[in-house]
């Protein structure tokens, strides 16, 4: 193969992310030719709804799902959180590259800190995770809906719109915007969405020579972590619809996972963590799955 030809959304950051891809594999394969073949699929075209209710970050996947189908693509490029637990059949994970900032970042042109902000200041976010855990620590807050990019979201900050609101570091970092970051919000007061920060590359189950190029961008480390982070979203059913959080650190040959169940009605949020062995990375994922539900994650889930 010569030519490896990548899908990808046309947003800012997924182009970022793509052309990373390929200098990669460029590096990885000398004389590989690699293009891109930008997409717009229904996640980015639909910004006047929540993402739960138009039927959830699957809808950033299928269009570059259907042109690696009808062979106008050879692997597609994503933000791994945008992934859903269960791949389409047919489909694999070829490569997590190593992960980026996996932590959230409170951004504001006039407050230094979530704590900083004053009673019933709006802040924008339309993940229901980052919902269930401001309202678990500023139930005072006015939580507005905040779709778009990057770019959209920053300027609707800048014109007034909101007082704060909440984007991912890596996102803001791979843009240019890591200046604009106030604070990081961390563990284990604040967790992020499962596999924040990795992107992964997606390929046809049945293209053995596209999974061996792109496998060599594979990162052991990140990869034993985001197994986890997603087995534990996957026992719980979780998606976009519902405010699930998880954030899996690796020391040697040993994991712990952290992991949160919110509700985005009053802010409860159940918790519960677990160390491992890095090869029962799955297991660990169950276990802290189940802790949750006992301590009543079902309920919260359902409620949503």
């Amino acid at each position: 193969m010569t030519t490896l030809r990548i899908a990808t959304r046309k947003s800012q950051l997924a182009l970022w992310q793509t052309e990373h891809v390929a200098a990669r594999l460029r590096e990885a394969h000398p004389g590989l030719q690699v293009e891109l073949v930008p997409l717009s699929t229904r996640g980015d075209e639909i910004l006047d709804r929540s993402l739960a209710a138009i039927g959830g970050k699957g809808l950033f996947l299928k269009e570059l799902e259907l042109a690696m189908q009808r062979g106008a693509a050879d692997c597609a490029v994503h933000s791994l959180k945008d992934v859903p637990m269960e791949l389409e059949p047919g489909f694999t994970l070829a490569a997590i590259l190593e992960r980026g900032d996996p932590a959230d970042a409170f951004v504001s042109n006039h407050f230094d800190a979530l704590a900083s902000l004053p009673q019933g200041a709006r802040v924008g976010t339309s993940s229901l995770r980052r919902q269930a855990q401001l309202r678990a620590l500023r139930p005072d807050l006015d939580l507005r809906d905040l779709r778009g990019n990057v770019n959209t979201r920053l300027a609707k900050l800048d014109a007034g719109d909101y007082d704060a609101i909440v984007l991912a570091c890596a996102g803001a970092q791979r843009l240019g915007f890591e200046a604009r970051i106030r604070a990081r919000l961390d563990a284990p007061a604040w967790l992020p969405a499962p596999a924040q920060g990795a992107i992964a590359i997606e390929c046809r189950s049945d293209r053995p020579q596209v999974i061996a190029l792109c496998a060599a961008l594979d990162d052991a480390q990140t990869r034993s972590c985001v197994d986890a982070e997603r087995a534990m979203n996957r026992a719980l059913h979780g998606s976009c619809h519902v405010p699930v959080a998880a954030l899996a650190t690796r020391s040697g040959e040993r994991l712990h996972l952290q992991g949160l169940v919110g509700s985005v009605i009053d802010g409860r949020c159940v918790r519960a963590q677990a160390h491992g062995s890095v090869i029962e990375a799955e297991a660990l994922g169950v276990e802290v799955a189940q802790s949750l539900l006992a301590q009543g994650a079902r309920a919260l889930i359902d409620a949503v």
